[in-house]
């Protein structure tokens, strides 16, 4: 049966918010991620990095849910982080097994694949972190993650008390884990709990990293981060100086607002204490500063990735 086959070329930053859009809409549930190849002048010109490929069926609502699509995609397509989607019928469907995804080096160490991926990487190098095909909350391809991961290789040491704090995907869980971490995975998104569980269940490290749906001290009160429907009630968990190094990929004005949590939640002496910010972009990058130092944080490293920013703290 015939299918039609949709198209958006991206660049790196914009992918994994294409691919959460897309999973949103419930309409497909295969999508493929792989480099960019074209050699066409005109779309060479616009730094495409990476193709996306999705499929809906060839069906009287396939035009309007194109259009769906196209709606979603255009506040990303307005601001050239997207190309706009370009729609085939095609005579059918590839099988699961024909829709794969390129193997992406995030950092030094970790390479990232979707869960259809068919050849590993022959490396021992290496540090493979499998995903969700869907690649909803987040394949590791968006800056901030890519920022985080780096910061974690340099901090994370053996036997560690991490704390993944706005967990997601789980993959910022499981480098910290396959580091040698033991890790506690903390959202206050039922879903972001489950993508994460199912996560660390794929990449054999259960016994390293435990999921909790909550938040820590005061953010249990600021309701769904992201700003999707209110997640209700959910519980806290006493900062108490347990954790030797937080990592917390979430938005700015969370990070303002949880900065004495930060520092009763950490370890204070010299051997740890670290504090990783990531998912903020320069304009937030001040407010941040101040917060943390307001609390006797001391930077030790920032890293940068077009307009995002990460840093190291130490108290």
């Amino acid at each position: 049966m015939s299918c039609i086959e949709l198209t958006v070329f991206s660049t790196l930053e914009a992918v994994d918010w294409v691919c959460t859009l897309l999973a949103s809409t419930n309409y497909t549930s295969d999508i493929s991620v792989n480099k960019y190849t074209s050699t066409e002048e005109s779309r060479r010109q616009n730094n495409w990095t990476h193709t996306i490929n999705f499929y809906l069926p060839n069906n009287t609502q396939a035009s309007v849910r194109i259009q769906e699509i196209e709606n979603l995609l255009s506040p990303l397509h307005r601001t050239a982080i997207t190309s706009t989607v370009e729609a085939y019928i095609i005579t059918e469907k590839p099988n699961k097994s024909e829709i794969k995804s390129e193997a992406i080096q995030i950092g030094e160490r970790f390479i990232v694949l979707n869960s259809d991926a068919l050849n590993l990487p022959n490396t021992s190098e290496k540090i493979i972190i499998q995903l969700k095909t869907s690649l909803a909350f987040g394949s590791g391809l968006h800056p901030a993650t890519i920022l985080a991961v780096k910061l974690l290789e340099r901090y994370v040491t053996n036997n560690m008390n991490v704390l993944d704090l706005g967990c997601g995907s789980g993959i910022l869980s499981i480098a910290a884990a396959k580091l040698g971490a033991n890790v506690l995975a903390l959202d206050n998104d039922a879903v972001a709990v489950e993508a994460t569980q199912d996560a660390i269940t794929r990449n054999d490290v259960t016994d390293k990293v435990q999921v909790l749906q909550g938040s820590l001290g005061r953010g249990s009160s600021l309701g769904n981060w992201m700003g999707g429907a209110n997640t209700g009630n959910v519980s806290s968990i006493s900062p108490n100086g347990d954790f030797d190094l937080i990592v917390a990929n979430i938005l700015g004005r969370i990070h303002t607002t949880l900065a004495p949590d930060y520092k009763q939640a950490l370890h204070q002496n010299q051997q740890s204490g670290i504090l990783i910010t990531s998912g903020y972009d320069q304009d937030y990058e001040q407010s941040v500063t101040q917060a943390l130092k307001a609390q006797e944080f001391k930077a030790l490293n920032t890293e940068r990735f077009s307009e995002w920013v990460a840093n190291v703290w130490a108290l």
